[in-house]
C-alpha cells in the first residue's frame, strides 16, 4: 500500500491551471523530491496533499484512505515551511510542543517525546532560547522538532532550506536525511535545487509547467532522461543538446530522418583530444577547482566540456572533442522526448 497516491489531481483558479492531472504514488518510508523550476506546481501540489488548497479535479489517497476532502488535521501529517514559522515570543521548548499542546496531550507524554526529539535534532542545550537568539541552522532544527514531535508517519516540507547558505544547505540536507532514516518517516520535500534533490531523494518527481515530467530514481533521471526537458534541468552543467545536422553530425545518425532528431552529451562525457574526434574551437573556460567547464563551438554550436584540472584559455584554440557511443542520447526534435530506437555511429 502507498502512503500517497494521487490520481489525476488539478488545482484550477478560473481559467489557470496551477496542476494538471497530476499522478503519482510514494511508498511507506520514501524520502521522494518534487523537483522543478519556479511556478511549475510543485508547491500547490505540495499544498493540495496538505490540505491547505482544496484540489479541484482528481483524487487523493493517504494510507489507502481517501483524503480528498478530508481537513488538514484529519490527514495525519506533518508540515515544514520554508520560512519556519516559529513563534518569536515562545522559547524553543513551547514551539516544538506547540502543536501538543493544542491537542491537549499529556503533559508526561509530552515531556517524554521533547526529550527524545531534542536529542534527535541536537536542541538538548537551546531549549530555553528564544527563535531570535538561534542561527539559521538551529531555527531550522526547531522547525524539524516541532513536525516529528508529533510522531505522524508522513512529513510534508516546502524547500526548507532555501533561506540557509551554502554550507549550512549541505550539513541540514545530510541531517534531514539522516533522520527520515532513522525514524523510518514518509517525506515530500519541495525544490527547485536539483543538488537537494540528487542527494536526498530515493524518488524524484520532476515537475514542468503543473505536470509530471519524468519520476524515478535519481540515477534514472540523470542517466536516462525521458525528455529533452529533463535532460537540461538535471546536471551541473546541463546537458548538450545538439542539433545534428548543424554541427554536421547527422552521418553519425544512421538513419534518413537525421534532422527530426537532437543528440544530448553530457559535458563530462566529452573529451578533449588533440588527435582524433570532431574538429572544434575552444572559446572560454570556467574554472572550478577540481574541474574546468569549457564553452567549445562545433561550427555553429556553442557546447559545454567538463574537464578534470585546470584548463586555461586566452584566445581561440583548435582542437578536437570524442565521448563514447554509450553516452549519446537521442531526443525527438519535435516532441522533446527520449528515442532509443536510434542507432548513433561512433565518433
Amino acid at each position: 500500500m502507498s502512503a500517497i497516491e494521487l490520481q489525476g489531481m488539478s488545482k484550477i483558479w478560473g481559467e489557470t491551471t496551477a496542476v494538471n492531472d497530476v499522478s503519482f504514488s510514494i511508498d511507506q518510508g520514501t524520502f521522494a523530491v518534487l523537483l522543478g523550476p519556479s511556478g511549475c506546481g510543485k508547491s500547490t501540489s505540495l499544498r493540495m496533499i496538505s490540505g491547505l488548497e482544496e484540489i479541484s479535479k482528481g483524487s487523493l489517497f493517504i494510507g489507502g484512505e481517501d483524503a480528498t476532502i478530508a481537513s488538514p488535521a484529519d490527514r495525519n501529517l506533518s508540515m515544514v515551511f520554508q520560512n519556519y514559522a516559529l513563534f518569536p515570543h515562545l522559547n524553543v521548548e513551547e514551539n516544538i510542543l506547540f502543536g501538543l499542546k493544542v491537542r491537549n496531550t499529556p503533559k508526561q507524554l509530552q515531556k517524554e517525546r521533547l526529550k527524545k526529539v531534542a536529542e534527535q535534532v541536537g536542541l538538548e542545550q537551546l531549549l530555553d532560547r528564544k527563535p531570535a537568539q538561534l542561527s539559521g541552522g538551529q531555527r531550522q532544527r526547531v522547525a524539524l522538532a516541532r513536525a516529528i514531535i508529533a510522531e505522524n508517519p508522513i512529513c510534508l516540507m516546502d524547500e526548507p532550506l532555501s533561506n540557509l547558505d551554502a554550507k549550512l544547505r549541505h550539513i541540514m540536507r545530510v541531517e534531514i536525511r539522516a533522520l527520515q532514516q532513522r525514524l523510518g518517516m514518509t517525506v515530500i520535500y519541495v525544490t527547485h535545487d536539483q543538488a537537494e534533490a540528487m542527494s536526498m531523494a530515493d524518488k524524484v518527481i520532476l515537475m514542468c509547467d503543473g505536470k509530471v515530467e519524468q519520476e524515478g530514481t535519481p540515477e534514472e533521471l540523470y542517466n536516462k532522461p525521458a525528455t529533452t526537458f529533463a535532460a537540461a534541468f538535471i546536471g551541473t552543467p546541463p546537458m548538450n543538446l545538439i542539433d545534428p545536422v548543424a554541427c554536421g553530425l547527422d552521418k553519425k545518425i544512421s538513419q534518413n530522418q537525421q534532422d527530426n532528431f537532437l543528440i544530448g552529451i553530457r559535458p563530462e562525457d566529452i573529451v578533449l583530444s588533440n588527435e582524433n574526434g570532431l574538429k572544434a574551437e575552444l572559446i572560454s573556460a570556467d574554472y572550478l577547482g577540481a574541474d574546468t567547464v569549457v564553452t567549445a563551438k562545433i561550427q555553429d554550436q556553442e557546447i559545454l566540456v567538463r574537464t578534470p584540472g585546470k584548463v586555461t584559455i586566452t584566445k581561440p584554440t583548435s582542437t578536437r572533442l570524442q565521448w563514447p557511443v554509450k553516452s549519446v542520447h537521442v531526443f525527438d526534435k519535435s516532441t522533446g522526448k527520449r528515442n532509443d530506437n536510434i542507432e548513433v555511429l561512433p565518433i
